[in-house]
């Protein structure tokens, strides 16, 4: 004889139901033994409506399978290619670094003729950690240079996550801005400068700029709410008595 399988229908079941205490409510069959187990008959279904999709869509699935492997490889190897290009890219600036330091301006951006300068460093391993800080070498050269167009398109490439070097290169774009009489662009890059990572130690010097770049804008409102930041969040700072001075002298030029 036949063993009958064991479903929500069979006679088993019914067996095994729980009695409510309601009488209209229905009867829930459970199994005791194992009530986490699913019906066999409903599993079978559902690995056979699996075949079936995988069938219907085989296609697909191995195209997003190919596109996976494909991401995972290229990621690998941009992975490999980054760090081969920025040891390349350390090992070219070393020079045109050394030349940086010495204020050998001209051999810094240019090259001595066997080595590269900041400027092909920058633009050749652009891709790279090396590439990068050689754009904020270059800028800072082009600025020392006079060539503060230059300055500003190098340092606008640089980033980076340490908060004083990029706090620093947000401060020098505004220098050159500020000398190319382009004082309104200069504070707002004096406040990057001032509110990235904020702290007490290079904040006040960065604000006590954007005011004095705002006074020659003559946006002297302005200017008091940036010496006001340093009375107010920095009282401590050695800014902070050139604050006073300034904002009075901002809040006399607002009311002429």
């Amino acid at each position: 004889m036949s063993k009958i399988p064991f479903t929500g229908k069979s006679q088993q079941a019914r067996q095994q139901q729980v009695v409510s205490t309601d009488p209209l409510a229905p009867a829930q069959a459970y199994n005791p033994e194992h009530p986490l187990m699913e019906d066999p008959d409903a599993l079978a279904m559902r690995l056979v409506e699996s075949e079936d999709f995988v069938r219907r869509n085989k296609n697909v699935l191995l195209g997003l399978l190919a596109v996976v492997v494909l991401a995972v490889v290229g990621g690998f190897g941009y992975y490999m290619w980054r760090n081969s290009q920025n040891e390349k890219g350390q090992a070219a600036m070393f020079q045109a670094v050394s030349y940086w330091e010495a204020d050998s301006l001209q051999k810094a951006l240019k090259g001595d003729g066997r080595n590269l300068g900041l400027e092909r460093v920058a633009s050749e391993y652009g891709g790279s950690d090396a590439g990068n800080l050689a754009s904020f070498y270059a800028g800072v050269a082009a600025l020392k240079d006079g060539k503060y167009k230059a300055a500003i398109d190098y340092l606008e490439d640089f980033s980076a996550d340490d908060y004083l070097v990029q706090a620093r290169a947000y401060s020098l774009i505004g220098d050159a801005h500020l000398e190319l009489n382009q004082p309104k662009e200069a504070a707002d890059y004096y406040n990057k400068a001032a509110n990235y990572n904020a702290n007490e130690y290079f904040s006040p010097a960065y604000l006590l700029k954007e005011g004095t770049a705002r006074e020659a804008a003559k946006d002297y409102a302005g200017a008091i709410t940036a010496y006001d930041k340093i009375l107010t969040a920095y009282p401590a700072a050695a800014e902070a008595n050139e604050a006073k001075q300034y904002k009075s002298r901002a809040e006399g030029l607002s009311v002429k």
